[in-house]
């Protein structure tokens, strides 16, 4: 990212169907280095061909059935770029709705991250009429990826809406199960969904029941992997579940 813009690109395609629309602009370009991101172990499959082409053809896209603001400024705007990130972002907006449906939450999942620069840096940029039209000008935004924080800093630090709340790799890392790597680098659902809610000012005499219930799953997390060697079924079973 920190090279030309013109020669590099960096996709993070979330699921098998992203991994696979945006694989031929891949592999017919000409004169760029494509960083592509993506897991090597059996993932859940979010969206559908459909959905995968656009993300594929725009870079990102607003997830219609993973956001409740129909015709409404949201709340709050939920980003996520990459494997995980999209998953946990998707479970923190279940566990963020059934607690609080009426908070209204945009979800948007990017493919093409590097796009999300200003045109003045990258010339495939998002103008800031564009770039608004998802991110808005003044909500807090929650911003899901596991790279590094600081690039993500430097994408919203032209734009007008600084409000944003990142959680990417933060370096942290052990010998221990696979959700607990998203945890130890708060990016997991649970340390999500409470940074989401003690930053929406509407929910702000709501949140401290939500947020201890939230350090009292982290508990149970961290003891349970200790004595099971596993991930809590919570995590291990979970599944999307519809908020309209």
């Amino acid at each position: 990212a920190e090279k030309k813009a013109e020669y590099i690109r960096e996709y993070l395609p979330a699921d098998a169907n992203s991994l696979l629309a945006i694989s031929p602009k891949l592999f017919s370009s000409q004169n760029t280095v494509n960083v592509l991101i993506t897991s090597k172990q059996p993932r859940p499959q979010f969206y559908s061909i459909d959905e995968a082409t656009v993300l594929a053809n725009s870079g990102l896209k607003r997830i219609d059935w993973a956001s409740n603001d129909d015709g409404v400024e949201p709340d709050v705007v939920i980003a996520a770029a990459g494997t995980e990130p999209n998953m946990e972002s998707l479970a923190a907006i279940n566990l963020l709705h059934d607690a609080f449906p009426d908070l209204k939450i945009r979800f948007i999942n990017v493919v093409d991250l590097l796009k999300l620069r200003s045109p003045e840096i990258d010339p495939r940029g998002l103008s800031d009429a564009e770039f608004n039209s998802y991110f808005t000008t003044d909500k807090p935004i929650l911003f899901a990826y596991h790279g590094f924080e600081g690039l993500i800093r430097d994408i919203f630090f032209t734009r007008p809406n600084r409000n944003v709340l990142i959680h990417g790799y933060r370096e942290e890392g052990d010998i221990t199960t696979p959700f607990d790597m998203r945890v130890l680098n708060e990016l997991d659902r649970y340390h999500l969904a409470k940074d989401v809610i003690q930053h929406v000012p509407a929910y702000a005499e709501k949140a401290a029941a939500f947020v201890q219930k939230m350090d009292d799953t982290l508990q149970y997390h961290h003891d349970f992997i200790r004595a099971n060697g596993d991930d809590i079924p919570e995590v291990q079973e979970w599944t999307w579940k519809p908020i309209k």
